[in-house]
């Protein structure tokens, strides 16, 4: 009986990768950055196991004594969005990138999304989630016309005030959108952005909701529910997956709950994974260019560190992570092509391993596939010979 937990920072880049150029994400790298910013950042606990000696960050050390094994991951697949990143870390390698619209969606495509939900749409345009709708949300409470817009990244956002168009309504038109999105138009994920308030004070709720296309093959975790084994996923793991390979999720508000969920998930958990994501890093602070409330954030998450520590048995190994950069320092406010952090710690862990530049995010599920002892087919070399204590 084996446990692991798997804790996504989402969007902690450490640095640009070789072909960042090609991205337009020369001199990322978000911790870094971030760190110049404030002139020093507090990690106590991220700094025992080894995030200093990943990038230069001030006021982090550099140690050789971790608490276990730390390196960095190189992304193989093409793109620097999420769904990407999460797939590979379980063993999918996307060679072609999801489609992005940067000068909006084909009117065609939006005529015939208007057609099949019965209401026109305003917006169709690329912007941030925050501001279009404090442009669009007096004409959208007017006129029930939901708001689409996208980003750099591979996505068709819907957003809609709560009292205009009810929750179960707009899951409803975003389903209709996932179902809509074929071919030249498969975006990588649908997402729900419901709002609440009045004009100049609109706020997005915690309700939102991805719908991703489902993966294109097995991944770890299909592997992992196969072998009898449990996978439990908090914050938006079960949508970037399409339920695919999930046994029980928990939903989440924010990162600080996102550790309380994961807390409980692991309680739960006998024999198998947490997966966990914590999103606010990328949606609250990368994406709008807050470099304060991103390393107020790390900070929140680096005190928590402990609790986690002090639940695991010697069965269980603790894996933290990134998917992607949102270096939040720069002019974009788009996702970076960065290098992620990979550190690894468990009573079945050696200390002080340096795991250096693992060529792929899929070596995480290639470990895990090896520390379970399951049958695997995907993409990645196992790190676990390396690490294991026996």
């Amino acid at each position: 009986m084996k446990k692991a937990i798997l804790l996504v920072l989402d969007s902690l880049g450490v640095g640009e990768l070789p072909d960042a150029h090609l991205y337009g994400d020369q001199g990322a790298n978000t911790l870094k950055n971030i760190s110049n910013v404030l002139d020093g950042i507090y990690l106590p606990n991220l700094e025992k196991m080894g995030i200093g000696n990943l990038t230069e960050v001030k006021k982090v050390k550099p140690l050789k004594n971790t608490l276990g094994a730390y390196g960095k991951m190189a992304e193989k697949s093409k793109g620097k969005d999420t769904t990407t990143g999460h797939w590979e870390m379980m063993g999918i390698i996307t060679s072609d990138p999801f489609p992005t619209f940067p000068n909006g969606f084909p009117e065609e495509l939006i005529k015939e999304f208007e057609n099949l939900i019965g209401r026109k749409t305003l917006g169709n345009e690329v912007a941030s989630g925050t501001e279009i709708i404090e442009r669009l949300g007096p004409r959208h409470m007017e006129t029930g016309y939901p708001i689409v817009y996208t980003s750099a990244d591979s996505v068709f956002q819907v957003a809609a005030h709560e009292e205009v168009i009810p929750l179960e309504e707009l899951y409803e038109i975003c389903k209709t959108a996932r179902k809509l999105l074929t071919g030249p138009y498969k975006v990588a994920r649908v997402i729900a952005r419901p709002f609440i308030g009045k004009p100049n004070s609109f706020v997005r709720t915690a309700n939102r909701h991805d719908y991703s296309l489902k993966p294109p093959a097995k991944t770890l975790l299909d592997y992992l529910q196969d072998s009898g084994k449990q996978v439990i996923s908090v914050g938006k793991i079960n949508d970037i997956f399409a339920g695919q390979g999930i046994t029980a999720a928990y939903p989440t508000l924010n990162n600080m709950d996102g550790i309380d969920k994961t807390l409980r998930a692991y309680q739960d958990l006998k024999d198998g994974l947490v997966f966990a994501n914590l999103v606010d890093f990328d949606s609250k602070f990368g994406h709008r260019n807050d470099p304060q409330g991103y390393a107020r954030a790390l900070e929140e998450f680096d005190q928590r560190l402990p609790e986690l520590w002090s639940i695991m048995d010697e069965e269980t190994i603790l894996i933290i992570a990134g998917d992607h950069g949102c270096d939040p320092t720069t002019d974009s406010t788009d996702h970076s092509r960065e290098y992620t952090p990979l550190l690894v710690m468990g009573h079945e862990v050696k200390k002080g391993v340096d795991l250096k530049i693992r060529e792929s995010f899929a070596d995480i599920g290639a470990t895990l596939a090896e520390y379970f002892g399951i049958k695997y087919f995907g993409y990645g070399t196992s790190f676990w010979p390396d690490i294991r204590v026996r």
